[in-house]
């Protein structure tokens, strides 16, 4: 698979789950994500979510993408909370993914993650032969 395949891959998809690390233990939780040009993943929570709480700690996440279709997207990264630029640069792919999420940006202790994918698994299960290939970034 290709960078650009991959990209488009992950766009077709508005939903991932994100599991994050706390004392040791595995946490997942489903978030509403965008995807930037350099293939980060986006995504708003509250700061006072165990998310947020979790990669603020240690910032190893690792997300699933797309699970429909026998065909999905393994990506494990870091993420960090972006400012100034950055996080404007961030909300701009957000916003234009979930226009919705422009009512949230007032909510008291919202927050965005930005998670940068180091490794990539790509999976069809669908396909015969299943197809499975990773891409290391």
């Amino acid at each position: 698979m290709t960078r650009a395949e991959l990209l488009a891959f992950l766009r077709m998809h508005r939903l991932a789950v994100v599991s994050t690390v706390h004392d040791g233990a595995p946490q997942a939780a489903v978030v509403g994500i965008a995807v930037s040009d350099e293939l980060e993943i986006i995504f708003d929570t509250l700061t006072t979510s165990r998310k947020y709480r979790n990669l603020s700690t240690d910032p190893r996440a690792a997300l699933v993408i797309g699970w429909d279709a026998e065909q999905t997207a393994q990506l494990e990264g870091v993420a960090d909370f972006p400012t100034g630029a950055a996080l404007a640069a961030c909300k701009q792919v957000y916003f234009a993914a979930w226009p919705d999420g422009l009512e949230r940006e007032a909510w008291p202790n919202i927050g965005y993650v930005r998670v940068r994918p180091n490794w990539v698994r790509f999976s069809d299960f669908g396909a015969v032969p299943a197809r499975v290939g990773e891409i290391e970034l």
